[in-house]
């Protein structure tokens, strides 16, 4: 049995262990709910937004998160 598989079980992945909730929280106190709206035109962020919607959205529709990971990706990078 091999005893590296838990050390670091996705080491390529740099969102490995963080939640989508943080990724949100960052994203809304970086550039706002307005700005995060033009960036990723959904109606979760663009009327009424919040963050317990648009985790519901966002967790069930696969081709958004993957916009507000990218987004979250490209951030953390600058």
């Amino acid at each position: 049995m091999s005893e590296n598989k838990n050390n670091n079980p996705q080491p390529n992945n740099p969102l490995h262990g963080v939640k989508l909730a943080d990724i949100l929280d960052f994203l809304v106190e970086k550039y706002g709910w307005f700005e995060l709206g033009k960036r990723i035109n959904i109606r979760c962020f663009n009327n009424d937004p919040s963050i317990k919607s648009s985790l519901k959205f966002l967790r069930k529709t696969p081709w958004a998160r993957a916009k507000v990971e990218a987004l979250y990706l490209n951030s953390i990078k600058q």
